[in-house]
């Protein structure tokens, strides 16, 4: 596991394990188009992962499918295009240093055969030259490892909705939970209705709260997602926005954030 921190492989699969996936997904990749969760969720795409590190394709796999995709895997470039000419995949996720048929070489091949999905390239090189020639190949994005599962996700969509392909979900630019409401385009908050002035760290933290409400949330990991810090950083900023926060949308009877000491916050709703 060359690219990915332990506190990455952490985060995630404690999040997939808070969450508790559709279906009892465990994480494990399957491979060949077979499809780990069902839901009764419609599927927003299907999307190929060709990469030739075990836990990466687990931890993406894992993710994408939580994600509402249908997903298959292959670990080289040869079983890359086996899979793809079967799978017929809306988007590729594509790793470039692979023995044999590396990703530029798979990419050619796809090309070749017609198979014109937008591919997401993943991978450790990031010179120029290197994203110069991928992109010259028809790559249609690039993301660099170590990388974000949100960043790759987002990417992901994107350039999905450029080539038009996959069921785009109905997103709304407003999060809401119990009496607070937030806007991802205005950046604005109310709570109760009324409007709240938050800085930029404060208006991430809560949205970070929002989105993963049950989920438990060390600090380390907020850190990481607000702050972009690994385990190097110092917690206690953490310590001193929640509170920050807590003063200004946090101000009823029943608290919404709660602390877990020794373990991190987990936003819920008031018991009843």
């Amino acid at each position: 596991m060359r690219y990915l921190s332990n506190f990455v492989v952490r985060s995630v699969t404690a999040n997939v394990a808070h969450r508790n996936l559709p279906g009892n997904a465990q994480c494990e990749s399957r491979g060949r188009g077979e499809d780990e969760l069902v839901t009764d969720k419609s599927v927003e795409a299907r999307i190929l992962v060709v990469d030739d590190e075990p836990t990466i394709v687990e931890l993406l796999s894992v993710s994408l499918r939580f994600q509402g995709f249908e997903v298959a895997t292959a670990s080289g470039g040869a079983e890359g295009l086996d899979v793809a000419r079967g799978f017929r995949p809306d988007a590729i996720i594509l790793d470039v240093m692979m023995p044999g048929m590396d990703g530029f070489g798979l990419l050619r091949r796809l090309r070749a055969d017609g198979v014109d999905a937008p591919v997401l390239f993943l991978t450790a090189k990031d010179a120029l030259d290197d994203k110069i020639t991928g992109l010259t190949l028809g790559a249609d994005d690039y993301v660099t490892k170590p990388f974000s599962l949100e960043e790759v996700v987002t990417r992901l969509r994107v350039i999905l909705r450029r080539a038009g392909r996959g069921v785009a979900p109905e997103q709304s630019a407003r999060v809401k939970f119990a009496d607070i409401e937030l806007d991802d385009d205005t950046r604005e908050v109310w709570k109760g209705g009324e409007l709240v002035s938050l800085s930029p760290t404060e208006f991430t933290l809560l949205r970070y709260f929002m989105v993963n409400a049950g989920t438990v949330l060390s600090k380390p990991r907020i850190l990481d997602h607000v702050w972009n810090y690994d385990f190097g950083g110092e917690v206690g900023v953490v310590e001193s926005y929640v509170s920050y926060l807590r003063r200004k949308v946090d101000t009823g009877e029943t608290p919404l954030i709660h602390t877990l000491r020794g373990v991190g916050y987990v936003m819920r709703e008031p018991r009843q």
